[in-house]
């Protein structure tokens, strides 16, 4: 296998464009969409683990980074009015944090003060929707839709549609899936299958259904039900292995109960484990065009990351990895912050990957997150890191999270390695 060239294929052409878009807040960055759904995935995890604290004690960039927005907003307005710009700003980062009722706070007096700013109005929709009152969301977000820039609008639209439908269920919430594209995901047969639905049925999904899925989920990261709609739309693409990890996080993360949903899983999840255990694995990827690999370009502000010391254990934090630009040549350019952790220990947790059918390895792939299928979901270069134990020792594979220890060595220059390296390594159970 041969490390940067395996994984950089997928990176390469899928340039990120900046665009407003997220919750509103002025501190994030997008690409366009649609993004890998293995990024996607990767991205909407994130966002969603952004609203509470690591349990493991590690570092988590992205929250701290709203965190740090709130401080610095909320200590603004001691001194002066907040700008609608400002207050838009900070009731997103509340909404970011799972505090709605903060956001409700700062968003309500802003939309009076300034009733014709586009984000005020939209995250004031949000806020809303967070806090159960779908009512004055949908009213909210009528002012949105009418306000908001041209881009934008197909997705704000969207976001009152699916409010609408929602404040139609009443009891009936979370027991089907919310009906956006007028389509039913079975096939021909008029059940769910692996890999496809009805050709009458596709034919009704508009040409930005995947991107608009995504769209509102990185608005809403904690609502299973959309998460729930982008695996079927995956599945509706061919894309059977993205449809089984999203069903899977759904019943796993979220613990959505639907009998369907739970249906549809084990029809998915069965089709990839199949899939996986076939030579031509081109077939798996589905038929879905994609204009980026991940949503997230900025997801940290570098300053807010913890000081690095030379003769102690620095956590690293899997985002200061993900944040390595490679150009169309493949060439890396690191955050500041992981150039200065180069050739220091440093500790993370993740899941190993091995590189060959051993049950007992000295060298093995740390990823952030588990894959099934490695021709299929095979991480971006940025997504991954070399490990090999120390002395030669050896380690029993194994499923569950790792904690790993090491030194940290980056690969600048040699295109047939991995971009990041632990020697002498160290592992055992996460915390």
């Amino acid at each position: 296998m041969s490390g940067l060239r395996v994984a950089v294929v997928l990176a390469l052409g899928l340039t990120p464009a900046v665009a407003s878009a997220g919750l509103h807040y002025s501190g994030e960055q997008f690409a366009d969409l649609p993004s890998r759904p293995a990024g996607f995935l990767l991205d909407h995890r994130a966002l969603r683990a952004a609203g509470y604290a690591r349990p493991d004690g590690l570092p988590s960039p992205l929250r701290d980074d709203y965190l740090a927005a709130v401080e610095r907003l909320e200590k603004l307005a001691k001194a002066r009015a907040l700008t609608a710009d400002e207050a838009a700003d900070l009731g997103a980062v509340h909404l970011r944090l799972g505090k709605p009722e903060q956001a409700l706070n700062v968003l309500v007096p802003a939309a009076r003060k300034f009733p014709d700013h586009f984000r005020t109005s939209a995250n004031l929709g949000t806020a809303f929707q967070y806090t159960g009152d779908l009512e004055r969301a949908a009213t909210q977000l009528e002012e949105a839709v009418r306000l908001a820039p041209a881009k934008l609008k197909p997705f704000e639209q969207a976001h009152l549609k699916l409010v609408r439908l929602r404040l139609k269920e009443g009891k009936a919430a979370n027991a089907t899936l919310d009906d956006l594209f007028g389509v039913k995901y079975v096939g021909p047969s008029g059940a769910p299958g692996a890999g496809k639905i009805a050709d009458t049925e596709q034919k009704k999904l508009p040409d930005n259904a995947v991107a608009v899925a995504q769209q509102l989920a990185l608005w809403l990261p904690a609502d299973a039900r959309l998460l729930w709609q982008f695996g079927e739309l995956c599945n509706a693409f061919g894309d059977v292995r993205a449809a089984a990890a999203a069903l899977d996080g759904c019943v796993t993360e979220f613990a959505l109960g639907s009998p369907d949903l739970r249906k549809r899983r084990l029809i998915y999840r069965a089709a990839a484990d199949d899939l996986a255990k076939k030579p031509d694995h081109e077939q798996h990827r589905g038929t879905l065009k994609v204009k980026s690999s991940r949503p997230l370009v900025k997801a940290f502000d570098e300053s807010l990351l913890p000081v690095i010391e030379a003769d102690k254990i620095n956590a690293l934090p899997w985002p200061v990895l993900a944040a390595t630009v490679l150009n169309a040549k493949g060439r890396p350019t690191f955050a500041k912050y992981l150039e200065q952790l180069d050739g220091k220990t440093v500790a993370l947790t993740g899941f190993m990957q091995p590189t060959k059918e051993e049950l007992t390895v000295s060298s093995f792939l740390l990823l952030e997150y588990p894959v099934g299928c490695w021709f299929c979901e095979t991480p971006d270069p940025t997504g991954l890191l070399s490990v090999e134990l120390k002395g030669g020792k050896t380690a029993e594979s194994r499923k569950g999270l790792v904690k790993v220890t090491g030194t940290l060595a980056i690969n600048r220059d040699n295109p047939e390695g991995y971009l990041f390296q632990l020697k002498d390594a160290r592992i055992g159970e996460a915390d």
